[in-house]
């Protein structure tokens, strides 16, 4: 088992340093792969050199190569924060957010005063008394807090951009790939507390070995990460189109918002902007001729839906209409909703169920169902 670990480790180094190698020299890939993927790649890269030297033994067989890795540690928590935030967000880089990197500095000065810097002899004599586990326990208490803060703040943003998304958009967009980069991150991180328990409670045997099994899987999903980067950046440049603004800048009367409310339902029922696909909430405020605070606050006060369940309701609306003609007949559902105007098969069947309480093939073989249930008006 170790000398499969080792290989994975030597792989992801020489895999950390050819991708350090492509982004420095193109241009073209230093253009489109995000800034923070890099910089994670390079601390990748710096956690493997010490691990690299050990397992050589180019230098003897000095544990402090092993130590020298953990320079990484308190970098991936806020990397993987400020990656998520600039991709998610397009937030642009700015000096300020080396404050993130502040408390990985002093964790490293402390980790080479307390394990690089002291002689064979000092650290064999804090082993024996039980200084060195004490050290050690601190600076992985550390830096689990700070991984796991700082990775469920990364979650949190990504699941408030999902939920945004709802009210700007009336499409879905491919972001299950960056979740899934969340998860398996989640995980390696829930293995490594669940060790760390572990090994307080006596099991170090169990633990030497699994520490580097997360350290390695970790290295693996960064690098797999940034591959796929360079190879389709489109997968995080997600360039949001979401400008959040509060009602509070929406200066209609209760009187007016009624009367906005009568216009949309007309403009739906005459125009049906809904079969556009790719329909955002700033076109349909345009062509009702509001703001887009406007008219989020009228779908939240006055109909109770956000913009994504509002316009796949008519397209729902339209799927069943559409249904019923001899067009249908030699078509399959998705290529009827399709022409509804959904451009997803998932979101189609979802917000199908959704409204009508069961999928498209059982609400339409089911005689009863078809002549009784109708679509409530919002």
């Amino acid at each position: 088992m170790q000398s499969i670990l080792n290989q994975l480790v030597y792989f992801g180094y020489f895999q950390s340093l050819f991708l350090l190698f492509i982004y420095v020299l193109s241009p073209k890939k230093r253009k489109s792969i995000n800034g923070y993927v890099a910089f994670l790649v390079l601390v990748l890269a710096i956690g493997l050199t010490g691990r690299v030297l050990y397992i050589s033994g180019y230098f003897g067989d000095n544990y402090r190569w092993v130590i020298f890795s953990e320079f990484a540690t308190l970098l991936f928590g806020a990397t993987i924060y400020l990656f998520t935030r600039s991709s998610l967000l397009n937030k642009p880089f700015s000096y300020r957010e080396l404050f993130h990197y502040l408390p990985a500095v002093v964790y490293n000065i402390f980790v080479t005063v307390a394990f690089i810097l002291p002689s064979d002899e000092i650290l064999k004599a804090r082993t024996e008394s039980g200084e060195n586990f004490r050290f050690t326990l601190f600076f992985i208490t550390i830096g689990l807090i700070f991984n796991i803060t700082y990775w469920a703040l990364s979650l949190k943003i990504f699941l408030k951009f999902k939920k945004d998304l709802k009210n700007e958009l009336s499409y879905h967009i491919k972001s299950q790939f960056f979740m899934n980069f969340l998860i398996a991150v989640g995980f390696c991180l829930i293995c490594w507390f669940t060790l760390f328990v572990y090994w307080v409670l006596g099991y170090v045997g169990l633990s030497k070995l699994s520490w580097q099994v997360i350290w390695i899987s970790i290295a693996l999903i960064i690098l797999f990460i940034t591959f796929y980067g360079m190879k389709e950046p489109k997968l995080f440049s997600i360039t949001t189109i979401i400008t959040p603004k509060k009602y509070a800048q929406s200066k209609l009367s209760n009187t007016e918002l009624e009367a906005l409310k009568l216009q949309l339902e007309h403009l739906m029922e005459e125009k049906k902007p809904y079969l556009n696909r790719k329909l955002l909430k700033s076109e349909l405020a345009e062509m009702l001729g509001v703001s887009n605070p406007e008219i989020a606050r009228l779908l939240n006060e006055r109909i109770g839906m956000n913009f994504f369940e509002y316009i796949n309701y008519y397209r729902i609306k339209e799927f069943i209409e559409l249904a019923k003609t001899d067009k249908a007949k030699s078509m399959t559902f998705f290529g009827l909703a399709q022409e509804a105007g959904f451009n997803s098969k998932t979101t189609f069947n979802k917000s199908f169920k959704d409204l009508m309480g069961s999928t498209p093939k059982v609400y339409f073989t089911n005689s009863s169902i078809k002549n009784e249930q109708t679509i409530h008006k919002p």
